[in-house]
Formats: structure tokens, C-alpha cells, sequence
């Protein structure tokens, strides 16, 4: 069931990008490129027009009522895994450091204690 949802959302997909792309846009579009299309002929260039934006507008539509379809109840649902992140237990404490602060030897002298040097 999950395929065949998958292969119908495909199929209107390649639809809206060759229905898109049909249109004519301000620098005359693919169709105009390629040596125009017979559907203004048949239409008239009015008619095609709209013909290919209402198809346009249905095609996006049913495109995504059928993406959030397929992911909110077709979609194979299967076992919930935990991340790697959540199966690892927090450390409980942290390792010592391999190298120790180093102390000072002597107390360091107060301000008052310091003989400004005369240069």
C-alpha cells in the first residue's frame, strides 16, 4: 500500500514540474523555446493559459493532501528506536585530570608590600 501511495506522488510530481514548466512566463517559458506547444492551437492562448494554471493549482494541491496522507497514516510505522545519543547512559562522574593545577609556591605580595622599581 506504502508503494503504491509512493509511486501515484511521483507520478503528479513529474506531472506538476511538466505542467510548470508548459506555462509561459514573462521570457516566453519552455514552451516558447522549444517551439511553443500544439495546446495553444487547440485551446486558443487565452484558454491554455487557464487550462495549465487551474492544472497547475490541482496538481500542487493533491500533491501535498497526498504527502501529509502518506505520512500521517500510510507511512510503515515499525519498532521506535532510541537514538545512539539516548541508549548511552550520562557519565556519572567526571575523570580526574591528568595534570594538576599548579599552586603557587609563595603568596603572592599585596600591593602595599610592592616597591615601585625607579628607572
Amino acid at each position: 500500500m506504502y508503494t503504491v501511495f509512493i509511486v501515484v506522488e511521483i507520478i503528479v510530481s513529474a506531472l506538476l514540474v511538466i505542467v510548470i514548466l508548459m506555462q509561459a512566463s514573462k521570457g516566453g517559458g519552455l514552451a516558447g523555446s522549444l517551439g511553443g506547444s500544439n495546446l495553444g492551437t487547440v485551446f486558443g492562448v487565452r484558454r491554455a493559459s487557464d487550462f495549465l494554471s487551474k492544472t497547475t493549482t490541482v496538481l500542487a494541491t493533491l500533491f501535498i493532501v497526498l504527502a501529509l496522507f502518506i505520512n500521517l497514516t500510510v507511512l510503515p510505522r515499525g519498532e521506535r528506536q532510541e537514538s545512539v545519543i539516548q541508549s548511552v547512559p550520562p557519565p556519572s562522574t567526571l575523570p580526574p585530570s591528568s595534570t594538576p593545577a599548579a599552586q603557587p609556591s609563595q603568596p603572592a605580595a599585596s600591593p602595599a608590600q610592592q616597591q615601585p622599581e625607579n628607572r
